[in-house]
């Protein structure tokens, strides 16, 4: 099969790292008023996440230096629903894998799965929340805001969606998402977090903000007071600096999914698909006909949530799937469309002559195509040369070394477009 030769380019978004990560975080808390809440020596808990946030752990031991430095005793707890197979130790493994545990962050880790109910709210859903946190003095949650893989609102992932689903555990996690189901995914996270907000536990947050280079963009301390209206405001800033494919694909090659890449093991909102099913379901995104995955990233651990969305995987990628964290994540989620086996092949070479053909294109030298490492590293990517006009007139885009052609080892299988990503750092000024 004839493949159209590849072009190395980089994509250029505007940069808003922080560049000192941990003087930012001391900063915004010490002009938030958070512990002005409090009296000395109060015992106060950290809700961290399970995604893969930048400078995660510079983070969250910035946060608990701060809190020490104002005569508090925090601790951390993982603010999670059906992530690390549902298991109190499997959350902490979580963290632990972040660099998140008692030995880096000088301070306990106290992973339970028991929970409080707080009543129920309006809608008839019962919120919950971690029993360790409901015991302490304060809750804080550190948390990115960014768009959601599942739907579209003012409100998607973030700290709201933390004090919800993250707050409430396993056991909050199957209820919401089944009330969800038929209320809808934003009017769910905004009445349990409501809800939430009423036990009067909850102190504020840390919003973390991140760059379409995946750098931490802006940290924002939101006190408890103005927590739905400024997630509004941070949320809608965040999506004026999304990645995304550059132009509309005929394949998209992915060599990884995770959920440390994203919630959905793939950004739906990158790769333009839904975990429901639905092709193309973002009408502002570019079309994207069909998509390969290549493998399962080792930091997923196993959870291959997302797989459901590809048209075609590769072999090795199903041989790493620990199907009962996928399974407990997906059906507690209820998406069970996204973890629908696709079919597969054992070399990257078949999955791709095999998939081609289905694009509806008569000439298959014609078909377009897209490489990138994951859904979320979306600077350096390859695009097909039957591109190469569309690549030249757009500004954002640069191309850093002549066209090759699609390199397969003996085996049949691609050189990684990591390693191709390495060159082209080489070659970029």
């Amino acid at each position: 099969m004839l493949f159209s030769r590849l072009i190395p380019v980089r994509q250029h978004f505007p940069d808003h790292r922080i560049p000192d990560i941990r003087d930012a975080v001391q900063r915004e808390l010490r002009a938030s008023g958070f512990s002005a809440r409090l009296q000395p020596a109060a015992r106060v808990a950290l809700g961290v996440g399970s995604r893969g946030i930048a400078n995660i752990a510079t983070i969250v031991r910035a946060v608990v230096d701060y809190w020490k430095s104002e005569g508090m005793r925090p601790f951390i707890f993982p603010a999670m629903g059906s992530h690390g197979a549902a298991t109190a130790e499997g959350q902490a493994d979580v963290l632990a894998h972040y660099g998140i545990h008692e030995a880096t962050m000088d301070c306990p880790i106290l992973s339970a799965l028991d929970v409080i109910s707080l009543g129920k709210t309006a809608d008839g859903i019962e919120a919950f929340m971690d029993r360790n946190a409901y015991d302490s003095d304060g809750v804080m949650m550190i948390g990115r805001v960014k768009w959601h893989t599942d739907f579209a609102g003012k409100i998607e992932s973030g700290l709201f969606k933390m004090m919800a689903i993250g707050l409430g555990k396993f056991a909050g996690a199957q209820r919401y998402h089944t009330h969800a189901y038929k209320l809808g995914l934003e009017h769910m996270i905004r009445s349990v977090g409501r809800q939430v907000l009423k036990s009067g536990k909850i102190l504020g947050g840390l919003a973390i903000l991140e760059d379409a280079n995946h750098n931490t963009g802006q940290m924002t301390a939101v006190p408890v007071e103005e927590m739905e209206r400024k997630e509004e405001e941070l949320l809608a800033l965040v999506k004026s600096w999304k990645g995304r494919v550059p132009m509309p694909l005929d394949i998209l090659i992915l060599d990884e999914i995770g959920k440390n890449v994203s919630g959905a093991g793939m950004d739906t909102k990158v790769v333009n698909r839904s975990v429901y099913g639905d092709y193309n379901p973002w009408p502002e995104e570019p079309r994207i006909e069909r998509v390969f995955v290549r493998d399962l990233s080792p930091h997923s651990y196993g959870n291959a949530v997302g797989l459901g969305m590809a048209d075609v995987v590769h072999n090795r990628l199903l041989e790493k799937v620990d199907w009962n964290a996928t399974w407990i994540n997906s059906l507690t989620a209820s998406t069970p469309a996204a973890i629908r086996t696709p079919i597969h092949f054992p070399t990257d070479q078949e999955c791709l002559a095999r998939i081609a053909p289905t694009v509806g294109r008569l000439d298959l030298s014609e078909v377009t195509y897209g490489w990138i490492k994951n859904s979320l590293e979306l600077s350096v990517l390859k695009l097909s040369e039957n591109l190469r006009d569309q690549i030249r007139n757009n500004p954002m885009l640069e191309i850093l070394g002549p066209a090759e052609a699609f390199d397969f080892d003996e085996a049949g299988n691609l050189r990684g477009v990591s390693v191709e990503a390495d060159k082209a750092e080489a070659l970029s000024p």
